[in-house]
């Protein structure tokens, strides 16, 4: 059975105690959803699949749900990939209608990097002592993991700092040109908070060469991750609307994937190349490739890889100037490529993210 997405919705990305910084997800995740019903005139939805990486934990998806006007009887999952998470969700969603056990369903995620809570092992665990970032694979407890995934991986393929600077100010140019897409605005939910209208935080109109040189290396005086290859922290909330009947995109495949945790940046890369060699299609017949670029070694990894298709690559702007809140990424990285088709009338695009654990997920959609 086809899986169609019908259209979806996300909010202004916010930074680390910034405009959400007293907003818990699950309420912005319930504003959006509701929102997300009466904008696409929405009747039956039976169930949401809820991305979120750092939260309070106890099925914080189903307490969305609950805050919504849908009835009390739809069933709400929380799905914990990580970075991941939310693009998982829209592939669970596409599994549960695929199999009928399912008509109908909304997928995404929600995370609030400001509202993050401490947690403590348990006495028992060897672990010991508070903590904010789980442990990713058994011989690493590091809670700089993520960053230093990136590290590694920018060493293993001999990247210089002053290379990763095209790739960071271009995403910006992009995302500040995007302000004017009427393709991309019309999937953003306008939301003020005191009576400030909330924008994208994170989008520098001014990044330049001067400016990255600047930065602080963030693991050592001799280390290259610094806040403007790497992303910072955020908050947001980003779903979709799937169902069995016909609509403007069709979910044409998924593909989950796990490979070295401790190169976790190559996620996104080797599930993009698992999705084509699984789908026979080729970079040729793609039109728009999302990736969650969390770090800019990710875009290197895209240029090498795919050298004569970077004009297909993130075209409205990525992650490192958007922001990147985990749990929600995936379906912002969705939105953003059926705005991408869109916008230059494409056929496939691609979305790919990469997640801690050496875990990944690749997903194709079809512009009708």
């Amino acid at each position: 059975m086809s899986v169609y997405i019908h259209g979806g919705l996300r909010i202004p990305i916010g930074v680390l105690h910034g405009q959400y910084r007293n907003m818990r997800p699950e309420m912005l995740g319930a504003q959006l959803i509701n929102e997300l019903i009466n904008r696409y005139d929405i009747s039956q939805v039976d169930g949401i699949f809820c991305g979120n990486a750092v939260g309070t934990g106890g099925n914080i998806g189903r307490l969305m749900g609950l805050m919504t006007n849908l009835p009390n009887s739809v069933p709400g999952i929380t799905v914990d990939m990580q970075c991941a998470s939310a693009l998982m969700s829209i592939e669970m969603a596409y599994t549960h209608i695929a199999s009928g056990v399912m008509d109908s369903a909304i997928a995404g995620g929600i995370e609030s990097s400001s509202l993050q809570p401490d947690r403590m092992y348990a006495a028992g665990d060897n672990r010991e002592g508070l903590y904010k970032v789980a442990q990713f694979s058994p011989n690493d407890c590091s809670p700089l993991a993520m960053l230093e995934g990136a590290e590694r991986t920018i060493q293993k393929h001999n990247v210089l700092k002053e290379d990763l600077y095209p790739y960071i100010i271009g995403s910006h140019q992009r995302a500040i040109e995007a302000l004017d897409n009427p393709y991309l605005q019309s999937y953003i939910m306008p939301i003020t908070i005191d009576g400030k209208a909330c924008v994208d935080e994170c989008i520098r109109p001014k990044m330049n060469e001067k400016l990255l040189s600047r930065m602080k290396p963030l693991l050592g005086p001799n280390s290259i991750t610094n806040a403007g290859n790497a992303c910072l922290t955020h908050d947001g909330a980003a779903f979709v609307y799937v169902s069995h009947e016909k609509g403007p995109f069709r979910i044409h495949s998924i593909m989950p994937w796990a490979g070295n945790p401790q190169f976790s940046p190559e996620g996104a890369l080797e599930s993009t190349e698992a999705i084509l060699k699984r789908t026979g299609l080729t970079m040729d017949d793609i039109d728009v490739v999302e990736w969650n670029e969390a770090f800019a070694i990710i875009d290197v990894l895209f240029n090498k890889a795919y050298p004569k298709h970077l004009e297909k690559y993130n075209k409205l702007g990525g992650a490192l100037a958007y922001g990147h809140p985990y749990g929600c990424s995936g379906a912002i990285l969705a939105l953003h490529c059926m705005a991408a088709l869109e916008s230059c009338n494409g056929r496939y695009g691609l979305c790919a993210i990469a997640g801690a654990g050496g875990t990944g997920t690749a997903l194709i959609m079809e512009r009708m």
